[in-house]
């Protein structure tokens, strides 16, 4: 089944379908997205995250199991780089995900993947002040116009003209909307911000420019402010409503509630209208600031936790190079599904599964939990074979390198991520199943358009 083109050095099948840039770059081939490589070569980006020698702190500690086995194991970080890079690159890998070490391409020919937390770097600089916190940057803020543009600056200044780098991701995983963080929405924490903030001002001028008559929204949102203006001066607004993110939604149980407060649909459309334009202005100013500081690598989104709004995809497509998302589930279709009109390509950039097998407790930690490495393995499978059968999806990057301590890292999470324990050896079914599929990648990818 694999390919038997021709490959670059990246790892792409050179069979001159694309143009050699020097860069890696988007390109498309009978409705089939790819990524190109800096030789012309077409690419998919099959990455690991964190593959880094300090994966993991101990919570609470400064101990780092994963590294101290290694130091006694390689006696340096580099021998250990070189021999991560060709591991990886033997289980058919070719680029770095998110939080690696991207020294460890000096060794082998990998691309890297890095994130530049422009959107979440403002919101902790701002949260450092004290007083009211964010919890979504205040896009609004003439401030983070100015602080993305100096971040980016500062960040892409390392890399220019560097071909091992595919392209930087924006931020992780944002609250978009309801999560694990808490079920606010995003309008409701901008209406929280501190009176007279420009969040605050610009989420009750949209809300004004939208009803009207204050009355009317008044209705909506069971509030009694008497004008637009008292509306700032409320200390906290208590939405009427919630619902639970996304994936965990009930459309029966949605449309009962909609029938039981016919307000209810308004009010959520309120907020992923709102939603709609933040998102414009986010991926407007933070895709403008790195193209303007590095117009040679690709943007690659912010890796959304769950589908958002269909408002705040359509702004990501306007912008983006690539559309990340973070996909932590038995299969991806329903999730891919949601970006498939958004125009551009997506490169899902976490999936994981774990074992029990592994001693591990798996307490804490996203995604499905399976009994044993061959099933863990046949779950890898499925997931990347149904995932390249998009014909829009250009990658999949695995969490995580290395298992986490039983004992838990710095959140508490505890699983069997790793193509590797924290002892460094390998979960041999496991990498023998991705080095399988990886093989066969391009090929899989390719029939895309006959099965969409």
């Amino acid at each position: 089944m694999s390919d038997q083109s021709v490959r670059t050095a990246w790892g792409g099948i050179a069979d001159g379908r694309f143009k050699k840039s020097g860069f890696f770059h988007v390109g498309n081939q009978d409705g089939v997205s790819w990524l190109v490589d800096p030789d012309g070569g077409r690419f998919l980006s099959k990455g690991v995250n964190t593959v880094r020698f300090d994966q993991d702190e101990i919570q609470g500690t400064t101990r780092v199991p994963y590294a101290e086995t290694c130091a006694r194991k390689y006696g340096s970080i580099d021998t250990w780089r070189s021999k991560a890079g060709q591991r990886l690159a033997g289980f058919g890998f070719n680029t770095l995900g998110c939080w690696s070490d991207q020294a460890v391409a000096n060794h082998v020919k990998l691309a890297f993947t890095p994130n530049t937390e422009l959107g979440l770097s403002f919101v902790k600089q701002v949260n450092a002040k004290g007083g009211a916190r964010q919890e979504f940057p205040d896009v609004f803020d003439p401030a983070f116009e100015s602080h993305v543009a100096a971040t980016a600056r500062t960040i892409c200044a390392t890399d220019l003209g560097n071909p091992h780098l595919l392209g930087r991701f924006i931020d992780n995983e944002l609250r978009w909307g309801p999560d694990w963080r808490g079920q606010d929405e995003p309008l409701s924490l901008f209406l929280n911000l501190p009176p007279h903030s420009f969040g605050r001002r610009a989420a009750i001028t949209w809300l004004a420019g939208r009803h009207g008559d204050i009355a009317a929204f008044n209705a909506v949102w069971r509030l009694h402010a008497a004008t637009w203006e008292t509306l700032e001066t409320i200390e906290r607004i208590t939405p009427v409503h919630s619902r639970k993110p996304p994936l965990d939604r009930d459309p029966a149980a949605e449309m009962r509630a909609d029938r039981a407060d016919p307000a209810r649909p308004a009010f959520f459309a309120d907020c992923d209208d709102f939603l709609g334009v933040v998102a414009e202005r986010y991926f407007s100013l933070t895709t403008t600031a790195l193209k303007a500081a590095d117009p040679d690598h690709l943007v690659l989104g912010s890796r959304f936790a769950f589908p958002p709004p269909p408002s705040v995809i359509a702004a990501a497509g306007r912008h983006l190079d690539v559309i990340s998302l973070n996909c932590y589930v038995d299969d991806p279709s329903a999730v891919l599904s949601a970006f498939q009109d958004c125009g551009k390509p997506c490169l899902i950039g976490e999936f994981s599964f774990r074992a029990t097998d592994s001693g591990l407790p798996n307490t804490s930690g996203a995604g499905p939990v399976v009994a044993t490495q061959k099933e863990r393995a046949a779950a890898f499978t499925r997931y990347a074979t149904t995932a390249l059968r998009h014909a829009g999806v250009v990658g999949y990057h695995w969490f995580e390198h290395a298992d986490q301590p039983r004992e838990g890292r710095f959140d508490g999470e505890n699983s069997n991520f790793g193509t590797v324990t924290i002892e460094d050896d390998v979960y041999e079914t496991l990498t023998a199943a991705m080095a399988a599929l990886n093989r066969d990648a391009e090929t899989i990818h390719a029939r895309a358009a006959s099965v969409s």
